[in-house]
């Protein structure tokens, strides 16, 4: 299901059956009493300028049907300025169970005002009906910190970090189920089985033996072995809630089609870590069309939505040639 349409989203949103798409990412005007225009010389864009109840009028509808269409184990992503998050939050708040903000750190810019704090920060309202939404781990890029911290331990491939190959308490398996997860290794003259089970089979195990990348303590009675992982094969840091990696895209840059058009980067990262290939994807405010070219990046199917017939054309010329 791909699907790119023009109107009224508040409209369009409940000519949709309940419980079909995966993902939604929410970014509508920002309340900011601004006008927003692609440059100085071009009519593109919006003006994102609201009186009395306009703004929740516009807003409400539209997250109530949101919130109707997604699955159950779905994933709704509102994007909005930190300085006029407090009102999305409530909105949230009343039609989801999770609400947590991830914080995007999308400029360094340098506050050149001197009369305020300079602003370079959004929120996005990570939203669910359950606690615990489909959910695929996304990585970022290691900063020296994490780095140093981490990657403590060195040999003659290089400095790694330690992972884990035993069980916990709380995530033992079944002993009678998986018998294979209980056995015992040695090495140097010391044996090692984990109360709790092992994470691979004896098989995997030796496998990472032979090829040193076990590390078994040095002193330490009673301590557990770890899986060695090297900085130079790690796929960055498991994310946080802070995304800092990502930069906006500059007024001028070449490839913005769009006012408020976000990078593509931060689309692919948002639907790879709440969507399987294949899974729906949704965007009530579609503008330049992002989230459509970064789930069709994905092999995920789109479904986008805008009021503006310009931008309407931008994703058709972006993800259909046009037609």
């Amino acid at each position: 299901m791909n699907m790119i349409e023009c109107g009224d989203s508040r409209e369009l949103l409940k000519e949709l059956d309940s419980d079909l798409v995966n993902a939604i990412y929410f970014d509508p005007p920002f309340n900011s009493n601004r006008k927003y225009r692609l440059n100085t010389s071009s009519d593109l864009g919006f003006d994102d300028i609201w009186k009395n109840n306009e703004y929740i009028e516009l807003i409400e509808p539209m997250v109530k049907e949101c919130a109707r269409v997604l699955k159950e184990n779905g994933s709704f992503f509102f994007h909005i300025s930190a300085d006029q998050m407090m009102l999305p939050n409530m909105i949230c708040q009343k039609y989801f169970k999770k609400v947590q903000p991830i914080f995007w750190k999308r400029s360094r810019s340098k506050n050149n005002v001197k009369t305020k704090l300079g602003a370079c920060t959004d929120v996005i309202f990570w939203c669910a009906h359950v606690d615990k939404p489909k959910f695929n781990m996304v990585y970022q890029p290691l900063d020296s910190y994490y780095a140093e911290n981490s990657y403590k331990n060195k040999d003659k491939r290089g400095n790694y970090a330690l992972g884990h190959v035993c069980y916990t308490k709380t995530q033992a398996p079944d002993p009678i189920k998986t018998p294979d997860r209980y056995y015992e290794i040695t090495h140097n003259n010391r044996a090692y089985k984990p109360k709790y089970g092992w994470r691979m089979s004896i098989e995997d195990m030796k496998k990472l033996i032979a090829d040193d990348r076990i590390h078994f303590p040095a002193k330490k009675v009673g301590a557990n072995p770890y899986k060695k992982i090297y900085a130079h094969e790690s796929k960055g840091k498991p994310s946080t809630d802070y995304w800092d990696d990502i930069h906006s895209i500059a007024m001028g840059a070449e490839g913005r089609k769009y006012p408020t058009q976000k990078p593509i980067k931060l689309l692919e990262r948002i639907i790879e870590m709440s969507t399987d290939e294949g899974d729906i994807v949704l965007d009530p405010v579609a503008g330049s069309g992002t989230t459509g070219i970064a789930a069709k990046n994905l092999k995920r199917s789109y479904i986008l939505f805008d009021k503006n017939p310009e931008a309407v054309i931008l994703c058709k010329k972006a993800l259909q040639g046009g037609k």
